[in-house]
């Protein structure tokens, strides 16, 4: 068998910048050009979607970069293509890179006669030939358990710490940090630690699903710093209330940090329309104009640390040491300087 001098990137078209992000990264660090494998993916008039690989992948170790994002479908058929079409062309392993991971909030049956959609995607990928599956902020960390194969989950948090601290440094003892609901807590929690800040919680009842009929705040946030912490912003509904609550209960400003911008519908104008002073997101989705030219919204890149798994995945050593904040400072050189 022959030796692997590099690892092989091909990307579907739902994050294509993204993926040539990731590629100048590695070359960068590489010393080397990295670049995305040649093919084409196409449409017949019917929606049918086809892919064709231009360059040899015989025996190569194939990383594939697609978010299954709006349009989820699409997005999903792509991945599931380009898997069959690497494993029929005889490549040694295929690593999905997933940033967003699309069907992971349908985790569980909410009531009878309902589908677990993201356990059939899984068997899907598996089936496709995917041998191992890298994402960030699952929805759920049981999905890892759907998969038969190895799942990395990274995390944004260690990334929107370093933000943080930069964006707010010399006044961390008046921030914050909000989760949007109970069942988020523990994302805000470990946020929270990382920066040593206070946690606070708004609780919301709902008087029929889509309508929230009451809102509480638990915790001190009078005159605070309020940064509300999520993994997905959709429709921005909840996530508006959440601040326009916060700034009436007394908190001094607000600013929410979001893995996932979906952002559908009509959530820039529900964010531009708030009392939340700015929305941090990552570019796990590709951002759209809009998103882009939103004075509201700010985007904190993933390509390094993405870089970083790949390089690590290929390589047989750690993917949780990218847990770490201290880990991510070199990875983020330039852009978190001096924290």
């Amino acid at each position: 068998m022959r030796a692997h001098l590099e690892p092989k990137l091909i990307s579907g078209t739902a994050n294509l910048p993204l993926a040539e992000a990731v590629c100048r990264r590695m070359s960068m660090h590489r010393g080397r050009q990295v670049g995305l494998v040649k093919a084409r993916v196409e449409r017949f008039n019917d929606g049918e979607i086809f892919v064709e690989v231009f360059e040899n992948v015989r025996g190569e170790d194939m990383f594939i970069i697609q978010s299954t994002s709006n349009p989820a479908n699409d997005n999903l058929m792509e991945l599931l293509i380009i898997a069959d079409a690497l494993r029929r062309s005889s490549a040694q392993r295929i690593t999905a890179i997933v940033p967003y991971f699309g069907y992971a909030r349908q985790d569980r049956r909410t009531k009878a006669r309902t589908p677990i959609t993201a356990k059939l995607v899984a068997n899907m990928l598996v089936e496709a030939g995917i041998e191992r599956i890298l994402t960030m902020d699952l929805h759920a960390a049981q999905i890892q358990g759907f998969f038969d194969i190895p799942v990395d989950n990274l995390y944004a948090s260690p990334v929107f710490a370093l933000d943080v601290m930069h964006q707010f440094k010399g006044r961390m003892d008046k921030v914050t940090v909000v989760s949007p609901d109970v069942g988020g807590v523990a994302r805000a929690r470990d946020l929270a630690q990382r920066i040593g800040a206070g946690l606070a919680i708004v609780d919301k009842r709902r008087s029929k699903p889509g309508e929230i009929a009451e809102m509480t705040v638990i915790g001190d946030i009078e005159g605070q710093t309020c940064l509300i912490v999520d993994d997905i912003c959709d429709t921005a509904g909840t996530l508006c209330k959440a601040a326009d609550l916060l700034i009436e209960k007394g908190a001094g400003e607000v600013h929410s940090y979001i893995t996932h911008g979906v952002l559908s519908g009509p959530a820039i104008k529900r964010i531009a329309d708030s009392k939340m002073s700015s929305l941090v997101i990552t570019d796990s989705i590709a951002p759209t104009e809009e998103v882009k030219a939103s004075s509201h919204i700010r985007i904190v890149p993933t390509a390094p640390i993405f870089a970083q798994a790949i390089m690590n995945i290929w390589n047989g050593t750690s993917v949780s040491s990218l847990f770490d904040q201290e880990t991510l400072v070199p990875i983020y050189e330039g852009m978190y300087s001096g924290i």
